[in-house]
C-alpha cells in the first residue's frame, strides 16, 4: 500500500498526524486553562474558543485562493511556521486580547493549511490512488485525535504550558521538514498563466452549481453530525453514569472509524463519491435516531456503530468529490470553500439544544427523530448531485 504513494504525499500524511496529535495535545483543554489558570470568565473563554471556527469559515476560502495564486507549498510553510509562533503566544500570552488574537490566527493558519495540503496531495497523485492518499489522511487525523487529548491528559495541558511548548516544537519542524523536502522534489503547481484572478474565481465558485449543491447537502450532514459533540452527550449525561458511558461511546466512534473505513471504501468505490456522501448522511440520520429508541447501553453501543459508519461514509469520500469536480487551475479554492460546510457545526449544535429544551430529556425518541430529519434534508441534494455528474459525464462521452 505504501508503495502506492510518493514522497509528499507520505510526508504530508506522517506530519498531519504528529501535527493534529499535537493540537488534540492543547485545544481541547485550552478553555480549562483559561478559566483555571488565566482567570478569564465562561464568557470570554467561550468568546476566544469560538473565534478559530468563525473565522475559519471564510478564510479557508481566501487560503485556497491563495495556494491556487501563489502554490501550495508557499501557503503551506508560511502557515506552518506562524502557526508555530501562535503556540508560542499560547504558552506566554496573559491577556484576554492576546488570546482571542491567538486563537483567531489559529484558525486562520488551520484554514491556510488544510485546503493547499489537500489540493497538493490531489496535484501529485495519481487518479487511480487518490481515494487511497485522502483515506489515509483522515486515518491520521483520527488516530491523532484519539491519541493526541491522552497525551494532553498525561502532560496537564490544563494547567500547564508544557505542551503548547512541544505543539510550537513539532509545527516549526513540520515546516522545516515541507521546507526541506520541497527543495528536493518537484511539487506541481499551475502555471501563471492559467492562474485565474479572485473575482473571477468567486464568480466561478458562485456558478458551479454542482459544488453549490453539494455543498448545502453536506452542510446538513455536518449539522446532523455536529450533534455528536452537543445534543448526545447531554442527553447520555442524564443517564446513570452517563459520563462514563459517553466516555466508552467516544471510544467506539474511534474504534467503528478505524475499522470500517477501509471495508466502506472499498464498497464506494463502486458509485461516485456523491452518491457515498448521501447514502452516510441517510446512515448518520439513523444512527441518531436509534439514540431516541433504544436505552440499555449495549443498544447506544449499537447507534453509536450505525451513526459512525454514516460518518465514515460522508467524510471518507468528500475530498475525493471536491477532488473530481474542481477545475484543475482551481483546486485550493474549491478545497477551501469547503470550509463553508462548517456553518454546519455552528448551527447544529443550536436546533440541538433548542429541541432539547423543547422535547425534554424523557421524550428522545422526538428529539433525535427530528434531528435525524435535519440530516436526511442532505440526501436529496446529494442525490441530485450525483444524478447531475453522471449526467454531465455521460454528455462528455457521448460528445467525445
Amino acid at each position: 500500500m505504501w508503495k502506492k504513494l510518493n514522497r509528499i504525499s507520505l510526508h504530508i500524511i506522517i506530519g498531519t498526524f504528529f501535527a493534529r496529535a499535537a493540537t488534540f495535545m492543547t485545544i481541547p483543554f485550552l478553555s480549562i486553562y483559561l478559566t483555571k489558570v488565566k482567570g478569564v470568565s465562561a464568557v470570554e473563554a467561550g468568546m476566544i474558543i469560538g473565534i478559530s471556527s468563525f473565522v475559519s469559515i471564510f478564510s479557508g476560502f481566501i487560503g485556497g485562493y491563495l495556494s491556487d495564486r501563489f502554490g501550495r507549498k508557499n501557503v503551506m510553510i508560511s502557515s506552518i511556521w506562524l502557526w508555530s509562533l501562535v503556540f508560542i503566544g499560547f504558552a506566554v500570552a496573559n491577556d484576554v486580547w492576546l488570546f482571542f488574537l491567538l486563537n483567531a490566527l489559529h484558525g486562520i493558519c488551520r484554514s491556510f493549511f488544510e485546503p493547499s495540503s489537500r489540493a497538493l496531495l490531489s496535484d501529485v497523485t495519481k487518479q487511480e490512488h487518490k481515494l487511497l492518499v485522502f483515506n489515509l489522511r483522515y486515518a491520521a487525523i483520527n488516530v491523532a485525535a484519539a491519541i493526541g487529548p491522552l497525551l494532553g491528559l498525561k502532560m496537564g495541558s490544563a494547567s500547564s504550558t508544557l505542551a503548547f511548548w512541544l505543539t510550537a516544537f513539532i509545527y516549526g519542524l513540520y515546516g522545516v521538514s515541507l521546507w526541506w523536502l520541497s527543495q528536493r522534489e518537484v511539487v506541481s503547481s499551475q502555471p501563471k498563466e492559467t492562474r485565474v484572478t479572485f473575482r473571477k474565481a468567486c464568480t466561478v465558485i458562485v456558478h458551479d452549481k454542482i459544488f453549490l449543491l453539494g455543498m448545502i447537502g453536506i452542510t446538513l450532514g455536518v449539522a446532523g453530525y455536529s450533534q455528536f459533540s452537543s445534543t448526545i452527550p447531554q442527553y447520555v449525561s442524564s443517564y446513570t453514569d452517563g459520563v462514563q458511558l459517553f466516555s466508552y461511546l467516544i471510544v467506539v466512534n474511534a474504534i467503528t472509524v478505524l475499522i470500517a473505513q477501509y471495508p466502506i471504501t472499498r464498497i464506494g468505490k463502486m458509485y461516485s463519491p456523491a452518491v457515498s456522501i448521501a447514502l452516510g448522511t441517510i446512515t448518520s440520520g439513523i444512527g441518531l435516531w436509534l439514540f431516541g429508541l433504544f436505552h440499555h447501553p449495549l443498544l447506544l453501543v449499537t447507534a453509536m456503530v450505525v451513526f459512525t459508519i454514516g460518518e465514515v461514509m460522508m467524510f471518507t469520500m468528500t475530498d475525493l468529490f471536491v477532488d473530481q469536480i474542481a477545475k484543475p487551475q482551481m483546486k485550493g479554492l474549491y478545497f477551501g470553500a469547503m470550509g463553508f460546510t462548517s456553518i454546519g457545526n455552528a448551527f447544529g449544535p443550536v436546533v440541538g439544544g433548542f429541541l432539547l429544551s423543547f422535547f425534554g430529556m424523557s421524550r428522545g425518541g422526538y428529539l433525535f427523530a427530528s434531528l435525524a430529519l435535519l440530516s436526511f434534508l442532505g440526501f436529496p441534494f446529494l442525490f441530485y448531485v450525483a444524478y447531475l455528474i453522471k449526467e454531465k459525464k455521460q454528455t462528455v462521452e457521448y460528445s467525445a
